[in-house]
């Protein structure tokens, strides 16, 4: 079974608008964990294009993805060609600033950008567990109604074959597509489909990115009434680490709330909705949890290494023994001239 991703440009643009997606590269199949639709066919964007937007808009991610992340906020240069509006900067509050574009990249919705310090281990997979798992996101979220990861691609060499450069891109550990429904409340219930990834660095740093699917990518909703879209034209949350036990979040999220409503009304909302999130992380990151997360993290990965060894080994014991059977076999040495042609490096 298999989810085929292909990679294209993906530009931020209306639905009503040109077709987003352009074909750049052929495509290549990865399988999947679980899915709805074991043979639906997953677009994947031009990373380039993608992170080019990211870094932008967000200055630690250029600072991350160029290697030099190590001052977090204090390094990074804040000066910028797009007319950012500064909306509030209070050194002591949980998240210290908050800045707004009103348009980005010919979207016509604001681009709004959180920063936040926090105390703890920069953990990139425990700030996307509490975003992820609808259990503990329900503790900050109070609109938050279902979410699940549909899609999830487990081929993540893939991935980073089609990254190529580790450095700037980082390395892929979680890729796929997620379905999001809001509770019934001043508005009615939204959907979205988002695209998302999680990049790790080598100082430690993090980019999570996601990006809303097209409208003729619907059919991989699942079944059930449809409800109004909301639009995640660009999220990304770059986590960088400014010591042992502390780290900066630059947080992006240009939303179109959807159903027509203005955005000097939808906007404040987005805004506490991200003040939520940050305060649920100070603690989140900062409890005993973290200890026991760190532990079964690395239990997991020791197991995951011995799995690998044993695998590998099943798989060399294999291979010696059909050699061995080759070599008493009559055709063998004609089939060696031939291995020049069916592996080509």
């Amino acid at each position: 079974m298999a989810v085929k991703f292909c990679a294209f440009i993906y530009s931020c643009v209306a639905a009503t608008s040109i077709v987003a997606f352009s074909t750049t590269k052929p495509a290549v199949r990865a399988p999947i964990g679980k899915g709805n639709d074991r043979g639906a066919e997953i677009e994947l964007p031009n990373f380039d294009f993608l992170f080019d937007r990211i870094q932008q808009a967000s200055p630690l991610a250029k600072l991350v993805m160029e290697g030099n992340s190590g001052g977090g906020f204090s390094a990074i240069d804040d000066t910028s060609e797009l007319r950012w509006k500064k909306i509030e900067a209070n050194d002591k509050n949980t998240v210290h600033r908050i800045d707004k574009l009103d348009s980005f990249q010919n979207v016509k919705t604001p681009l709004l950008r959180f920063r936040s310090t926090i105390k703890g281990p920069c953990i990139g997979e425990r700030f996307s567990n509490f975003i992820m798992d609808l259990e503990e996101r329900k503790k900050w979220d109070d609109q938050i109604a279902y979410q699940e990861e549909l899609y999830p691609i487990d081929d993540m060499a893939a991935i980073d074959r089609m990254l190529g450069d580790k450095d700037r891109f980082g390395s892929c550990i979680r890729v796929g597509v997620g379905y999001v429904r809001t509770k019934q409340g001043i508005i009615s219930p939204r959907e979205q489909l988002i695209l998302g990834g999680h990049q790790e660095f080598k100082d430690g740093s993090t980019i999570l990115w996601g990006t809303e699917m097209e409208e003729f990518h619907n059919h991989l909703l699942p079944p059930g009434q449809r409800h109004t879209r909301a639009k995640s034209h660009l999220f990304a949350a770059t986590l960088a680490p400014t010591g042992d036990n502390s780290f900066d979040v630059e947080y992006l999220l240009q939303m179109d709330v959807g159903g027509g409503l203005p955005n000097f009304m939808t906007t404040p909302a987005i805004s506490d909705a991200v003040k939520k999130l940050f305060t649920h992380a100070k603690g989140y990151f900062e409890g005993e949890d973290v200890e026991l997360f760190l532990k079964s993290r690395e239990e997991d990965r020791r197991l995951a290494a011995e799995l690998e060894v044993m695998n590998n080994m099943q798989s060399d014991f294999a291979v010696d023994m059909f050699d061995n059977e080759l070599e008493a076999h009559p055709h063998h040495y004609a089939l060696k001239d031939s291995e020049s042609l069916l592996f080509t490096p």
